[in-house]
């Protein structure tokens, strides 16, 4: 009897799946270190990273920058000894579902690596699936980069914005903002042909078989409830009696 042994193809992903091509090098800079370009230069601190030049130039100073002035530049942040980019920047580049975000000073962010706990605290019911760390139950990662690991085995995993779904289209299409059909304009051009109803002006409805029309009076004067002030007369001094 011959055995034999099938093995599994690895799963093909196709690169919007797995991100940008930025997205990577981003997760591999070491920020916060002094710039090699301005070395004599105060703050020259690296806290920038040009999502245009990839790895090539890696993390950049405020000095830096005019040299990227063209090129799409964001800014790393750090929370707890670990580097954070804001939802603002990144969130409408990349799919962040399934990512924990916290709120720091007012400004929603995401962490762009892992943060492993040795040991979760009592009662924790959910954790990051690649660095175990506790997580509220609706999340399932604590970072991108753990995102990203999470995508070797989740073929339902994507970094890649997908249009959303138009909920008046059924299912069959997407939704647009320029429909001039929706109830939303539907209503805007009625208020606006009631505007000139007001005024007025003679219209007609869409298929233009009937017209309403109103007599412009003139409005009446608003009755003043003051009551007129009385003028006072010219003052006499009494007479003097001996």
């Amino acid at each position: 009897m011959v055995m034999v042994s099938v093995q599994q193809s690895p799963m093909v992903r196709s690169e919007e799946d797995l991100g940008p091509p930025w997205l990577r090098p981003l997760l591999g800079t070491s920020f916060f270190v002094p710039c090699p370009a301005h070395p004599d230069l105060s703050k020259n601190e690296c806290n920038l990273f040009c999502l245009g030049c990839n790895h090539a130039a890696g993390a950049l100073c405020s000095y830096c920058v005019p040299a990227h002035r063209d090129h799409h530049v964001v800014q790393i942040r750090r929370s707890s000894y670990h580097n954070v980019i804001r939802v603002s920047e990144v969130g409408k580049l990349i799919d962040i579902a399934h990512v924990q975000t916290y709120v720091i000073n007012s400004a929603k962010i995401v962490f762009l690596n892992g943060r492993p706990q040795a040991r979760p605290g009592k009662g924790v019911t959910n954790t990051c699936e690649i660095c175990c760390r506790s997580l509220p139950d609706s999340f399932r990662f604590c970072s991108l980069g753990c995102k990203l690991g999470g995508m070797q085995w989740d073929p339902t995993l994507t970094f890649a914005i997908r249009p959303k779904r138009s909920q008046d289209s059924g299912g069959e299409g997407y939704g647009s903002d320029d429909d001039s059909f929706s109830p939303r304009k539907q209503l805007r051009r009625a208020g606006f042909e009631l505007g000139r109803f007001d005024r007025g002006v003679r219209w007609s409805d869409d298929e233009g078989s009937k017209s309403n029309t109103r007599p412009m009076t003139p409005t009446t004067p608003p009755i003043s409830r003051c009551r007129p002030s009385r003028r006072k007369g010219i003052p006499h001094r009494a007479p003097f009696y001996g």
